[in-house]
């Protein structure tokens, strides 16, 4: 198998994202968080190619294929054209990829303004795809879910994105990309995450060309799969009284040029956050509702992992969305995954009700859910796997810190006092789910939510807070909740390397250019470590 060439570190030029800009409509209050500006759209760079790009495949004949799922209509205010995507001469939009198995993927492939016909190529070898997906219509704003299924296991796949456009000019193909699929036990890989990126919150907490810097630097460590922890989507910033179902879709197309730039080789796995409104709390039995519209345009831009025997998760269908995909779990190499998410089965608000400041007032409200909390233990218990990481956008979903929040509610099992009152509370749990974690042997459990990168341990437990990607001011947010650990401020990623004998975890520094100096350093290592 021939190993692609690294990608070149990105160029000063990604600090300059061009003159496309993407317009958010203007909204109202309804959260703290400033409201969002225009926001720049990405110009990705081209990557270099392993070998001279191929001539482009013949257009093959139109396939009779479903139509596109239905999805909420665009903003009727249409951003502006956005840069073509990298060796494209025609082609404004980008794919996404997800949802990657031992022997498929599927690629999201989305253009916010064009319509026309998409097809794809794709071999295991670089320079020669000797194999095509059938043509299928692409509507403009409207995403399109083509799978590619028949794959080799363990092999790194190579494959590029044909366009033609429906006024018959000649398109031309993208970039080549690759990705892996499912690396048997005994493998060493790269996996790599990011904690909240918050682009409404321009200026205070967003840069998109730092935004832009961290997901290419990312990209060039060419990690299997990439993880969002949450908070990436926000509709708190919109209006209650004039939300709706195109309004909130746009806080989700808006990410698209962002995260096309790792997503078309890095898999995405979505960890939803407090923000994003994605919560049982909110449905009220009809589909004109926030947490429906929400999850509906997660899951029609994003391919999220449904129960299918690679993947477990969540089984239970919501009226006017189906599927949650919500929770779930995988294994990859020596490595058990578990996404976990506590705002769709809570009966409650887990952190802010939207519309409002509001918070809960008594954290036993608050829950996971039996179904998830029993499917969570038969997954740890069940699972062979050298190493086991857990996702969740924080402990609990509310709250600042780590292991100081570790011991309480149905996480740990105290009271405020500090009485333990778990079976009382929790009658058909056999134990707090930090427990669960710690007798199951889980290896790191990943949070954001703190906008701060913390390294901690509880009981064997490495319980390991990320950095926001963005934040210009690189702040040291909530440092006053973490008792203990090692702490580093914004911005940059975390990147993971797993290994028979080990794991490496890194914190990745993000600066802007104008930022950097001799020890601020884009894409140098601020703190690592190894656990066994």
């Amino acid at each position: 198998m021939r190993r692609p060439p690294r990608h070149p570190k990105p160029s000063p030029r990604w600090a300059s994202l061009g003159a496309a800009l993407l317009v958010l409509s203007a909204c109202g209050g309804g959260g703290s968080a400033e409201s969002p500006a225009p926001v720049p759209v990405p110009t990705p760079a081209p990557a270099p190619s392993p070998a001279p790009a191929p001539t482009p495949a013949p257009s093959p004949a139109p396939a009779p294929a479903p139509a596109p799922s239905p999805a909420p209509a665009p903003s009727p205010a249409p951003a502006p054209n956005p840069a073509p995507a990298p060796g494209t001469s025609s082609f404004r939009g980008n794919v996404v990829l997800g949802s990657p198995t031992d022997s498929g993927i599927k690629a999201n492939v989305y253009a916010p303004d064009q319509s026309g016909t998409v097809w794809l190529a794709y071999g295991t070898r670089s320079g020669a795809l000797d194999t095509q997906t059938a043509a299928q219509p692409l509507q403009a704003g409207q995403p399109l879910e083509i799978a590619l299924t028949g794959l080799s296991a363990n092999t790194r796949h190579y494959y590029r994105l044909y366009f033609r456009p429906t006024d018959g000019t000649a398109g031309a193909p993208g970039d080549e990309a690759s990705f892996m699929t499912a690396r048997p036990a005994g493998s060493s890989f790269t996996f790599a995450l990011q904690g909240d990126s918050h682009p409404e919150r321009l200026k205070s907490q967003f840069d998109p060309d730092l935004y832009t810097r961290t997901l290419t630097t990312a990209a060039a460590d060419q990690p299997d799969f990439y993880v969002l922890m949450g908070d990436d989507f926000s509709v708190d910033t919109l209006d209650p009284t004039t939300i709706d179902s195109a309004k909130v879709r746009e806080r989700y197309t808006l990410q698209r040029p962002y995260l096309g730039l790792i997503g078309r080789q890095a898999p995405l796995f979505l960890v939803n956050g407090n923000h994003e409104q994605a919560a049982g709390y909110l449905l009220d039995g009809t589909a004109n509702n926030v947490a429906v519209w929400a999850q509906n345009a997660r899951n029609s831009l994003y391919a999220q992992p449904a129960p299918d025997g690679f993947y477990g998760g969540n089984p239970t269908p919501v009226p006017h969305i189906g599927l949650l995909r919500n929770y779930f779990s995988w294994t990859w190499g020596d490595a058990l995954f578990v996404v976990i998410d506590p705002y769709w089965h809570s009966p409650v608000a887990v952190d802010n009700v939207f519309g409002g400041s509001d918070k809960r007032s008594n954290m036993w409200d608050v829950s996971h859910g039996d179904a998830q909390y029993q499917w969570l233990q038969r997954t740890l218990e069940g699972s062979r796997a050298r190493y086991k990481f857990v996702f969740a956008h924080h402990v609990m979903g509310t709250g600042r810190g780590g292991i100081e929040l570790a011991k309480q509610w149905e996480w740990g099992g105290e009271s405020a006092n500090g009485q333990f009152d778990f079976p009382l509370k929790r009658p058909t749990w056999t134990e707090p789910i930090h427990r669960l974690m710690a007798r199951t042997g889980v290896t790191i459990f990943f949070q954001g939510h703190d906008h701060i990168w913390v390294r901690q341990k509880l009981d064997g437990v490495t319980y390991q807070t990320v950095s926001e990607p963005a934040d210009p001011n690189y702040t040291l947010w909530n440092a006053d909740a973490y008792a203990s650990g090692e702490k580093f401020p914004n911005s940059g990623y975390t990147r993971v390397r797993v290994a028979p004998d080990g794991v490496q975890v890194d914190y990745v520094r993000s600066y802007l250019q104008r930022d950097e100096s001799a020890t601020r350093v884009h894409g140098s290592t601020a703190f690592s470590y190894r656990l066994p």
